[in-house]
C-alpha cells in the first residue's frame, strides 16, 4: 500500500536528518523519481544534507522531467528550486541544468490572470553558473547580460550579484553600464553601487559618489546607503561631507541611516554631536538611525543621555 504524499514528505525529513545507511540511496534515487513535487524536494533536500554526489545525475533528470508540462508537474518550481540548492551545494559545475533553468518562464494561473512562478528559480540558477567549469567567460557574461534585462526585479538583483561574483574588468564595466542606462527598481541599482565599490575600492567610491547629486531621490538614497554598507572611512568622510552640505532634510536622514550602518567611529560620533547639537528633526532622525546599534551597551546608555 502506497503511502500517503504527507507521509512521503515526514519520512523524507527524518531521513535528511538520521545518519546514513545501507537503504539510504536507493530511497533517495526512488523518491527522486516520484511524481509529487513536494516529494521530490524534499529528496533533494535530503541528498544535498548526505552529500550523494552519485545522485547528481537523477536529481538532473528529475529536473528536467519537471520540466515538462511544469504547471502541473511542479506548480510553483517547489520540485525545481530544491534541485538547483542540492546541485549547488553539491558543487556541481556543469552548466546545462543551469542554463535551462535560468531561462525558464512559468506562468500560472492567479486571481485575474496568469503570474510567473519561476523567478527565483532563474535567480539561484544565475548564480549557480558562476560556478560551472565548462562554460567559457565569455558564455557566462552572455547569460548575465541577458538577465539584466529579465521581466522579474529579482533576477536582474541576482544577475547584478552573480557578475560581481565573476569580477574582472569586464564584470566592472558591465555593472557600470547598468547604473548608467538605469533600472525601474532603484533597489537593483543599489545591489550594483554594493558590486562596484566591491570590485574596484577606491574607483567605486568615486563612482557612487557621483550619484549623491543626483535629481532622482531614490537612487541619490541608493548611492548614501551603499557607500555606507561599505564600511570604508573615505566613503563616511563623504557621507559626513553631503551631510554639512545638503538642506534636505529627508535626504539628512537617510545619510544619517548611511552613516550609522557603517559602524566607523567616526561616523557614530558624528551622529552624537547631531543628536547634541541639531534642529529637532535632525535629532530625532540621529537617534533613531543610532538604534540599529541596540547590541552595544555603550551606545544604547548614550542615546538615552541625549534623549534627556
Amino acid at each position: 500500500m502506497s503511502l500517503k504524499l504527507e507521509d512521503r514528505i515526514e519520512r523524507l525529513r527524518h531521513l535528511r536528518f538520521a545518519p546514513s545507511n545501507a537503504d539510504t540511496v536507493p530511497t533517495l534515487r526512488k523518491a527522486l523519481q516520484d511524481r509529487a513535487n513536494l516529494v521530490v524536494a524534499e529528496a533533494s533536500r535530503a541528498v544535498a544534507a548526505h552529500r550523494v554526489t552519485s545522485l547528481i545525475p537523477d536529481l538532473v533528470d528529475a529536473f528536467d522531467r519537471l520540466l515538462i508540462d511544469p504547471v502541473k508537474s511542479d506548480p510553483k518550481c517547489f520540485g525545481k528550486m530544491a534541485i538547483v540548492k542540492a546541485l549547488t551545494e553539491l558543487d556541481h559545475d556543469q552548466s546545462p541544468v543551469f542554463v535551462r533553468g535560468s531561462r525558464h518562464i512559468q506562468m500560472e494561473p492567479v486571481w485575474g490572470g496568469k503570474e510567473d512562478a519561476a523567478p527565483q528559480l532563474r535567480s539561484l540558477c544565475l548564480l549557480a553558473l558562476v560556478q560551472c567549469t565548462d562554460l567559457r567567460r565569455f558564455e557566462l557574461l552572455r547569460y548575465l547580460v541577458d538577465a539584466l534585462t529579465d521581466p522579474e526585479d529579482p533576477v536582474r538583483a541576482e544577475a547584478v550579484r552573480a557578475i560581481a561574483q565573476l569580477g574582472g574588468d569586464e564584470a566592472s564595466l558591465l555593472l557600470r553600464l547598468k547604473a548608467r542606462t538605469g533600472d525601474r527598481r532603484p533597489v537593483v541599482i543599489g545591489n550594483v553601487f554594493d558590486s562596484l565599490i566591491q570590485l574596484d575600492a577606491d574607483a567605486g567610491v568615486r563612482f557612487v559618489t557621483e550619484y549623491l547629486s543626483t535629481p532622482q531621490a531614490e537612487i541619490r538614497d541608493e548611492a548614501a546607503l551603499s557607500l555606507g554598507a561599505s564600511r570604508r572611512s573615505d566613503a563616511v568622510r563623504i557621507l559626513i561631507e553631503t551631510w554639512n552640505s545638503v538642506p534636505d532634510n529627508e535626504f539628512r536622514s537617510v545619510l544619517s541611516r548611511a552613516l550609522s550602518s557603517s559602524r566607523e567611529e567616526a561616523a557614530i560620533e558624528f551622529l552624537f554631536n547631531v543628536a547634541a547639537t541639531g534642529s529637532t528633526r535632525e535629532v530625532a532622525a540621529a537617534l533613531e538611525a543610532l538604534q540599529m546599534h541596540e547590541d552595544s551597551e555603550e551606545i544604547r546608555t548614550r542615546i538615552r543621555a541625549a534623549k534627556k
